[in-house]
């Protein structure tokens, strides 16, 4: 028999901690409801329980039943139906969610884990960008943005804000609460993403009232309106920017081509590049209806083996030096992080996040995306600080693959916690033999199933 040392768990990081700690947190949030069938609690759980085990609808989840696994590792005494659970949660404040993604912040922060993704002038480099992630031409609530197109159609749709902590160095990211993109009660003109970083900020800081951050975003963000908004908040800024949005910045960047003002760092005849340039320049006005928004403009331009020549540009309000530009650019770049990381992540392997499990009159829509989100940074504190996570994950080779395997054990084995169930895909298990459970004859025989 073959014998193998189970790695360490980080205590209060593994997934079942990060489940109990979640449950918990839920078990806080006020009841509504006289004499409930179905706790908020345990409602919000199967929820959770649901983009945990990335089941690919609502009904495939409810053929789970009530067993001992949705027992012991979801701590779940009862399941809603999914009309029941479309019901209940409907009327959930999204913002109730908030509490559970800084408690895992804070074991995080607890587990010094976050010391890994300091980035530069010892800040966290904080990733932001909007997403849709329902559009119906016929499902709507009084919370959905509306587009009307040129035949007169008009389509619905949900979008957030969301944020991640990022670093050029790890594929891993850590979410942050998201912000909904929605229309408030009563209103009748669309919300947009300005509006929505404006609300993040606030909220972001009243969670996090000293953390010290970097935010990179692409250059729909480099508007003075959002840049105040942004100092005003104690946050420094990496911003896209795009010549033909910013004329104004880009002249006087010419201009100081012209004079020697911009300085520049070079390197030539870089491995599979014919060379690299930063080139920058502070306290360039960012338009000329805001004079007083001074920015630092910082272009980077890569020559490659084919001449071909690719550059990127953003502003900033860090001072900008021979000694830094590499980073900063670095930190520019790393925005994609959530497009591919996150977004594409969920969308392409295995979260099923565009998959309308329930839109509802209220908060469906949103509740369930924040509970995917909650998931998801489970699971990316898994991938980042579980070995049985990591091994599993290697020994399935894809992240899919993975959660097949996750939803295959889940079923068919009684397991106590899902450690269990990533031991078992990590380093194999032993099948059982299939016993039919089937009433005897009055002989003692087995009874004909046909």
């Amino acid at each position: 028999m073959r014998t193998t040392a189970l790695p360490r768990l980080r205590r209060h990081l593994h997934f079942d901690a990060l489940i109990l700690l979640a449950r918990r947190a839920f078990d806080k949030l006020p009841e509504p409801r006289r004499c409930p069938s179905f706790t908020l609690a345990d409602t919000l759980m199967a929820g959770l329980a649901l983009f945990s085990l990335k089941d690919p609808s609502l009904l495939a989840f409810q053929h789970r039943a009530l067993d001992h696994n949705l027992r012991s590792v979801f701590g779940l005494q009862a399941i809603p139906s999914d009309t029941q659970m479309r019901t209940i949660l409907d009327d959930v404040n999204p913002d109730h969610l908030r509490p559970v993604f800084r408690d895992v912040f804070r074991q995080l922060q607890r587990g010094k884990v976050l010391e890994d993704y300091l980035f530069l002038e010892g800040c966290y480099l904080v990733a932001l960008d909007g997403v849709e992630y329902f559009r119906s031409g016929k499902v709507h609530c009084e919370h959905c943005l509306s587009c009307q197109h040129h035949d007169g159609a008009v389509s619905y749709y949900h979008q957030m804000l969301g944020a991640v902590i990022v670093h050029p160095d790890f594929p891993e990211v850590i979410p942050l609460t998201p912000e909904p993109i929605q229309r408030a009660d009563g209103q009748s003109k669309n919300d947009c993403e300005r509006n929505a970083a404006r609300r993040w900020l606030l909220r972001f800081r009243k969670d996090h009232p000293h953390l010290p951050v970097i935010v990179t975003e692409d250059a729909l963000s480099s508007n003075a309106p959002h840049i105040r908004d942004l100092l005003k908040h104690r946050i420094h800024f990496i911003l896209g920017v795009k010549e033909g949005d910013h004329q104004h910045l880009f002249t006087q960047y010419q201009q100081g081509l012209d004079t020697g003002e911009v300085q520049g760092v070079h390197e030539e005849d870089v491995p599979g590049r014919v060379s690299r340039s930063w080139l920058f320049v502070n306290g360039l006005s960012l338009n000329e209806s805001s004079p007083e928004v001074l920015v630092n403009l910082l272009v980077f331009i890569e020559v490659d083996a084919k001449s071909e020549v690719h550059s990127w540009a953003w502003v900033t309000d860090l001072t900008l030096r021979a000694g830094n530009v590499r980073p900063v650019a670095r930190g520019g770049r790393t925005r994609w992080r959530i497009e591919n990381e996150t977004f594409n992540t969920l969308k392409n392997q295995g979260y099923h996040f565009e998959h309308n499990y329930g839109h509802g009159a209220q908060h469906l829509a949103v509740v369930f995306a924040s509970l995917m989100m909650l998931a998801f940074l489970i699971d990316q504190v898994q991938q980042k600080c579980n070995p049985l996570f990591q091994q599993a994950w290697a020994k399935k080779g894809s992240k899919c693959a993975l959660w097949e395997a996750v939803r295959y054990l889940f079923a068919a084995f009684e397991v106590l916690s899902m450690a269990e169930i990533y031991q078992g895909i990590a380093f194999g298990f032993k099948r059982p033999a299939l016993k039919i459970l089937i009433d005897q004859g009055p002989t003692g025989r087995r009874s004909d199933t046909s």
